[in-house]
């Protein structure tokens, strides 16, 4: 097998599973796995995957993004210590703004109840997790609704965001970098996410630490931007230290 070839099917098997690891795939292709380990890292040059111990992650880009489906059934037990650790953060806010994603549907689940709280979001499934609480006023974004994400995202979401001031933003993205920001594949989304970013007072980014040094197509904010990141441990202390100089505090859960 030409090494041109091992490169398609290793980012086939990154995007189809969520990780590809370097022992499993030096086994099936019969190959060695300095091969393999070699073959990851042209990968990540070209920026399609990040490389991590043993394996590594796809990149998610213009032309491949992971859809809710797969959200939910990857780094689950990072993601719940993230949304956890994000609620911490409310500090007296009335009215949030959270994103589209599967770490924020986490966090709107874990809300406070016992008091008054306006939630804005332009996520289905966000709104659904939240909308029975008596205490709580459930704002749905209008729009188009993207089946990989459903989310409502255009300009209908962006001049609904528009009227609002928002004490907190909860916001996700498909990859996070020191150099470009925090990004997504697709423009409208980046649309939606910009907006939101204006209109809050406060914003803090929860992302597991495979998104971090990625970068997409599209970028929507600094990382200047944000009060706060929460991501998890597999982010070294060294990194997070690192985008702490640019403003936001770092914590590793």
């Amino acid at each position: 097998m030409r090494s041109e070839e091992r490169h398609h099917r290793l980012l086939a098997l990154a995007r189809q599973a969520g990780r590809v690891e370097v022992a499993v795939a030096a086994a099936d292709f019969r190959v060695a796995p300095e091969t393999i380990r070699r073959d990851l890292s042209a990968l990540e040059r070209r920026g399609l995957v990040r490389r991590t111990h043993g394996g590594a992650y796809p990149v998610e880009s213009a032309g491949f993004e992971t859809n809710l489906a797969q959200r939910v059934t990857l780094h689950v037990e990072s993601k719940r210590r993230i949304a956890a650790e994000g609620v911490k953060l409310l500090d007296g806010a009335e009215t949030i703004f959270v994103d589209e994603g599967y770490t924020p549907q986490i966090l709107a689940a874990l809300l406070p109840t016992d008091q008054p709280l306006t939630v804005v979001t332009a996520s289905l499934s966000t709104a659904a997790a939240v909308a029975e609480s008596d205490n709580t006023t459930v704002l749905l974004l209008g729009g188009r609704v993207r089946a990989r994400t459903l989310a409502t995202v255009g300009s209908w979401a962006c001049a609904m965001l528009s009227g609002f001031v928002v004490d907190l933003a909860f916001m996700g993205s498909n990859g996070i970098s020191r150099e470009f920001g925090l990004t997504t594949p697709d423009p409208v989304v980046a649309d939606v996410k910009a907006k939101a970013i204006e209109v809050s007072r406060r914003r803090v980014f929860l992302g597991h630490h495979g998104k971090f040094g990625a970068s997409s197509f599209c970028r929507f904010a600094e990382v200047a931007d944000f009060e706060a990141i929460v991501t998890d441990t597999g982010l070294s202390s060294a990194e997070a230290h690192r985008y702490t100089l640019l403003g936001p505090q770092v914590i590793r859960v």
